[in-house]
C-alpha cells in the first residue's frame, strides 16, 4: 500500500511540474481572428480559436462587441449576418449562426475555451461602439471584470482603436498590456500614457521609420497588421519587432522559423 501511494505521491508531483512549467509559446505570430483562412472557418470563431492554437501561434486575435443587453460577444464586423449587434440582445443574435454552425461566441466562452491551454496567448481587441465614447467606456468596464473574474490575466492582451477606452482599461488595470492600434500617436505619447506597445498597421512604419526603434528604446512593445506577405514579414523581423498580426498564421510561422535560424 506505501508503495502504491509513493507512486501515485511521484506521479502528483510529476503533473503538477508540468502544468507549472507550461510556457506561452515565443514565436512572433498573432493569428487576425483566429486562424480561419486556410480552412476556411468562420472568422472569431471557436473552431478558428483552436486552429490558431494548433498551430502554434504566439497569439490569436479576436473581436469582442457590446450588445444592447450588456453580453460581451465576439464578432469583427458590427453586425452578425445583417444584425446590428450594438443593438440587439444576445438571444435575438443566436437566432443566426456561422456556418459551420457554431452560434456567436461570448466574450466569456471564448476566453474559457482559450484558456484550457497555455501556449497561444488570447488578443482581446475591444472595438468602438458606435454609440458613443460612454457605451465604448462601458465595455471597457466589462471587460476588464470579466477577464478578472475568469482569472484570464495571464492569457489576455488588450488592443484597441479607442484611445480613451484603451487609458480606461490601465486606469483600471494598470499592470494589463494594452496596446493602442489607430496609428496617429507617437511612441513618447503612447508611454507617457501608460501603454504596453503600439500596434499599428505596418504601412504606418513605413511613413515614421523611426517609430519601431523610438518605441523600443522606450520599452514598448511592437505589433504590426495585417502582415500577409513574406516580404513585409521579413522586413518587420529584420527590425526586430515582437508580434506580426496575420492573416496568414502557417506562412508567418514558416517565415519566422526560416528568419530566426
Amino acid at each position: 500500500m506505501k508503495t502504491v501511494t509513493r507512486i501515485f505521491l511521484t506521479l502528483t508531483v510529476c503533473i503538477m511540474w508540468h502544468v507549472s512549467a507550461a510556457q506561452f509559446i515565443k514565436n512572433q505570430a498573432i493569428a487576425h481572428r483566429g486562424a480561419w483562412k486556410a480552412d476556411n472557418f468562420p472568422q472569431n470563431s471557436i473552431a478558428s480559436l483552436h486552429r490558431a492554437i494548433a498551430l502554434g501561434c504566439a497569439g490569436t486575435e479576436f473581436d469582442v462587441h457590446l450588445t444592447k443587453d450588456d453580453v460581451l460577444v465576439v464578432n469583427h464586423d458590427k453586425d452578425f449576418y445583417g444584425m446590428d449587434i450594438a443593438t440587439s440582445t444576445y438571444k435575438e443574435l443566436l437566432t443566426k449562426k456561422h456556418p459551420n454552425g457554431e452560434s456567436i461566441p461570448t466574450a466569456k466562452e471564448y476566453l474559457r475555451e482559450g484558456m484550457k491551454q497555455k501556449k497561444t496567448k488570447l488578443i482581446y481587441e475591444l472595438k468602438t461602439s458606435n454609440l458613443g465614447k460612454e457605451r465604448t467606456r462601458y465595455s471597457a468596464d466589462l471587460s476588464v471584470q470579466l477577464v478578472k473574474k475568469l482569472n484570464a490575466d495571464e492569457w489576455v492582451e488588450y488592443i484597441l482603436f479607442d484611445y480613451d477606452g484603451a487609458k480606461r482599461i490601465i486606469e483600471l488595470d494598470p499592470n494589463a498590456k494594452v496596446y493602442y492600434l489607430n496609428g496617429d500617436v507617437a511612441p513618447d505619447q503612447a508611454k507617457k500614457d501608460g501603454f504596453y506597445g503600439l500596434d499599428y498597421n505596418f504601412n504606418v512604419y513605413k511613413k515614421n521609420p523611426t517609430w519601431i526603434k523610438e518605441a523600443h528604446d522606450l520599452g514598448l512593445v511592437i505589433n504590426a497588421w495585417t502582415v500577409n506577405t513574406e516580404d513585409e514579414m521579413l522586413n518587420l523581423l529584420n527590425q526586430n519587432v515582437e508580434f506580426l498580426t496575420t492573416d496568414e498564421p502557417a506562412l508567418a510561422i514558416e517565415v519566422i522559423n526560416k528568419h530566426n535560424n
